[in-house]
């Protein structure tokens, strides 16, 4: 049913071989273990297998062969170690966002959802919180959560490890039921040996190879031990060169024992048409807002901050407030030319100018700010639950998308409010539409950067640096405050984000004083409000395709 030729994997810059040349097939409608001790290739094996490991060699589902994970969507499930699923969605809610990322027919979800409920026994559980249940309870939630997809074969990495004799019982109940009654197989990297009888076939893997397959009486014969837990003793007596050549000379005699009995297929199914890429998306998206309202340490961080920047901006603001008042009006040539004689003017206009600029650069930073919080995190910090529903059909770009669309309207409220407060209460001239447009682009275009950076790492510390190293070189980068060497300027400022929300920002107070007070110390050139917000498209751009990229490749679990 499931088998493979020659696999081999390989890891690091110098190649290690972790699986050497694997040739072994799994049957239907059974339960098959696979054993070994630690680091032998178990793992590497069936994750190489479901295509989650980069491999050479061929791999088969029936007498097809599969050129990707895309090609065992819907026939082969992958159960990790711990459920995979968001701790703050109930039992039944997890289940139900997983149906509707798989299937399309409602009538066909409600089906299935009653069901893997009664058959994971966690019907009474189902408005339990994913973080309330214990650990057998995890582990039948994230066989359940493969049932969604109804496969043919499941493989289940480790799935009893860690549990008490009863729910480890429990667990491998569950799957001998299934294989009865549905006619569905499994592959179980287990370690407790003890448990072996329970199996119709065992493989056992040993230094990256596969050394021998059978049942359980078989494979007391084949290593010449009366008791199981000797196995690994037995292993340890030899290379795994000799039992290599070993199985190659014996395993006709073994496999061909194990086909001469009767194997009942599983009944053919129907193909069920997936979910379109905007359904996915309208599903994450729900779920996503539903997550964020449960979280309510990220909601009170993100509210205080949303609403807590503005009056940061306002209080630096309060003592100059009176002389920014004052000089809120149209300009008039003729009064500018007789002003700019006046020395004490100057120095004044200076010192205002300063003032402006600086709480203009300071909503920006700010803005920049949020924007590395909304989304350094929001991919990186699931990217395992995203590979896991992946192996089940969910597209990449519909995940991608969804989270471009969240993080981009919380940033969007969030820049809009800022520039709405903090005019508000300043009175800073310029047209409203523009600058809220512009502050709300700003943050959005670093909000998509930085969630560029977490799509892109796997390790959540990594993308969080990088987001806060930004947001650190936003201020010294743009020249506003400390002017750069000449031939840094155009260097560094197409890609600081800070520099251009300052700047379109500035430029539409272009027909008042304020823009003149400024001008008077500084006639260097500044963009318009117009190619100020094309430079941050482009920004936020450049962020999306980092956010594509990243959701496509693919990543370890």
């Amino acid at each position: 049913m499931f088998s493979c030729n020659n696999l081999t994997v390989k890891v690091g810059k110098e190649d290690t071989v972790i699986l050497d040349n694997a040739t072994v097939g799994f049957k239907g409608n059974a339960l098959h273990a696979i054993i070994g001790p630690s680091g032998c290739g178990k793992t590497t094996l069936v994750k190489a297998m479901a295509g989650i490991y980069d491999s050479e060699g061929e791999v088969f589902f029936g007498d097809q062969p599969i050129e990707s994970y895309n090609d065992l969507i819907g026939k082969v499930g992958f159960t990790p170690q711990f459920s995979i699923a968001h701790e703050r969605l109930t039992v039944v809610e997890t289940l139900q966002y997983s149906l509707k990322l798989n299937v399309s027919d409602s009538n066909i979800r409600k089906e299935r959802l009653e069901k893997i409920l009664s058959i994971i026994g966690l019907d009474e559980h189902q408005e339990k919180k994913v973080n309330s249940l214990s650990g057998g309870q995890l582990r039948r939630l994230g066989l359940g959560l493969e049932l969604t997809n109804d496969p043919e074969l499941m493989v289940c990495d480790e799935v009893t490890s860690g549990l008490d004799p009863r729910s480890e019982d429990q667990i491998l109940g569950v799957l001998r039921k299934l294989q009865e009654k549905q006619q569905k197989s499994f592959i179980c990297i287990i370690h407790n040996l003890l448990k072996l009888p329970l199996f119709d076939i065992i493989t056992v893997v040993n230094g990256g190879r596969v050394v021998f397959q059978g049942a359980y009486k078989d494979l007391l014969y084949y290593f010449g031990i009366k008791d199981v837990l000797h196995l690994y003793e037995r292993l340890n007596n030899k290379e795994s060169d000799y039992w290599r050549d070993s199985w190659e000379k014996h395993q006709g005699y073994y496999l061909n024992e194990n086909a001469t009995e009767e194997i009942h297929e599983a009944p053919h199914k129907s193909p069920i048409s997936p979910p379109s890429i905007l359904s996915q998306f309208n599903t994450l998206l729900a779920r996503r807002f539903k997550l964020f309202f449960r979280d309510q340490g990220y909601l009170w961080l993100t509210m205080a901050i949303t609403f807590g920047f503005p009056i940061l901006v306002v209080i630096f603001a309060l003592e100059g407030l009176p002389q920014i008042q004052g000089l809120a009006m149209n300009s008039d040539l003729n009064v500018l030319e007789s002003i700019q004689e006046n020395i004490r003017y100057q120095r004044d206009a200076f010192e205002l100018a300063s003032l402006i600029t600086g709480l203009i650069m300071f909503q920006v930073i700010l803005l920049s700010l949020m924007g590395a919080n909304n989304g350094s995190r929001e991919i990186v910090q699931e990217r395992v639950i995203f590979e896991k529903e992946r192996l089940n059909g969910l597209n990449p770009y519909a995940y991608a998308s969804s989270k471009i669309f969240f993080t981009s309207l919380i940033a969007c409220f969030q820049g809009a409010w800022m520039a709405i407060f903090v005019k508000t209460i300043c009175e800073f001239p310029g047209s409203w539409p523009i600058q809220v447009g512009l502050l709300s682009l700003a943050c959005i275009s670093m909000t998509i950067v930085c969630l560029g950076f977490s799509a892109l790492f796997e390790s959540q510390e990594k993308a969080s640096s990088l987001s806060i190293y930004l947001v650190g070189f936003q201020l010294p980068l743009s020249g506003v405050v400390l002017a750069l060497p000449p031939y840094l300027v155009w260097v560094c400022r197409p890609f600081i984000n800070a520099y251009w929300g300052w700047s379109g920002y500035l430029s539409t107070m272009k027909d008042t004083r304020f823009h003149d007070a400024f001008r008077l110390n500084d006639a260097s050139w500044m963009p318009t409000p117009t190619i100020a917000g094309l430079v941050l498209l482009l920004q936020l751009l450049l962020g999306a395709i980092l956010v594509y990229s990243g959701c496509y490749k693919k990543h370890k679990i």
